[in-house]
């Protein structure tokens, strides 16, 4: 599964040719949650209150990239890494 980014002990990853709906997977510690890129609505999973905050926060500032290294993982190419949070 790609590393998408990385930022205050968060990781950002995506799987290859994953299922519906565009999503990535934000992995704190032993939490995981699914994010839905389009809405940022948690589909799967949780994370505690702060890393969820940061993980919206970021991905609200970069939904475009994310939707494109969806597509790209769809095609199964490698996706393009993401800035993290300052």
């Amino acid at each position: 599964m790609p590393t998408l980014s990385m930022f205050y002990g968060i990781i950002i990853q995506m799987f290859w040719d994953d299922h519906a709906p565009p999503h990535f997977h934000a992995l704190y510690a032993e939490h995981e949650a699914l994010i839905d890129i389009r809405t940022l609505d948690v589909i799967g999973g949780q994370l505690p209150r702060r890393a969820m905050v940061l993980v919206l926060e970021w991905a609200q500032d970069h939904r475009a990239e994310l939707l494109k290294d969806w597509e790209l993982c769809a095609r199964k190419q490698p996706p393009n890494k993401i800035d993290p949070l300052p």
